[in-house]
């Protein structure tokens, strides 16, 4: 079974959640377009449910699959966000933004009463930090945003390359929010917790790709079937 096979499985686990009625945030990736095509799918045969779209091309790919869309603005609150991720950590902590929606992709999972991510079982790691983490910035001070994100990486025992990304036809890649990203190369992340505050708590930076405390459950496809982990709720949760 290829890869891509394996993230159909996990879309197709994750839309069996998905109830008549449902309002559901719509990820970007090439899992999450699994999930869009297979929702389409759904909806084709009589399913009633809206999305919100975590980018344009989610957006576009939802409109070719005939699944109804919405805003935030106009509904308020979400039932479930099924997306995927680069990297997954026991703590269900995630690490996304490698194709640059981070940012809308946030706000959907965190106006979402759950948020399912569905990935190849490559994604489950140890530890966060072998994928680039994913800085969104103002391009405007670009200079002292760079020096304030290398104090936080020291401030929480991290170190490693920082590049501007760029986009296939080599220019500067632009997000749909019209921001840049910097890509980090931190090799580890021991306390993702703490990293994400920091970067969180400066100027110039719009969001980052740690996604901490969002995901009520992962569910990974490999060789051996899926597996679904849900997060532990803490003590008197």
């Amino acid at each position: 079974m290829n890869m891509d096979q394996l993230k159909r499985q996990a879309a197709a686990r994750a839309l069996e959640e998905v109830r008549d009625g449902m309002q559901l945030g719509l990820g970007t990736g090439s899992t999450a377009k699994h999930f869009v095509e297979l929702l389409g799918e759904r909806v084709r045969a009589g399913l009633k449910v809206i999305g919100v779209p975590t980018s344009e091309a989610t957006r576009a790919d939802a409109e070719r699959c005939g699944v109804p869309l919405t805003t935030l603005d106009e509904i308020d609150h979400l039932d479930i966000t099924v997306d995927g991720a680069d990297e997954i950590d026991p703590a269900l902590n995630l690490m996304k933004g490698g194709g640059g929606a981070l940012l809308r992709e946030k706000i959907v999972a965190a106006a979402s009463d759950r948020m399912i991510v569905i990935a190849d079982d490559t994604k489950w790691v140890p530890t966060l930090g072998r994928f680039p983490l994913p800085v969104e910035v103002i391009p405007f001070g670009l200079g002292a945003t760079r020096r304030a994100i290398e104090k936080a990486f020291a401030e929480c025992g991290v170190s490693g390359q920082m590049a501007v990304r760029k986009a296939r036809d080599g220019h500067v890649f632009v997000t749909d929010g019209g921001h840049w990203i910097v890509d980090a190369q931190l090799g580890r992340i021991e306390d993702p917790p703490s990293l994400a505050k920091a970067l969180s708590a400066i100027p110039g930076v719009v969001e980052h790709g740690l996604f901490i405390g969002l995901a009520s459950s992962a569910v990974l496809a490999g060789g051996e079937g899926i597996r679904v982990i849900e997060r532990r709720k803490p003590k008197g949760d």
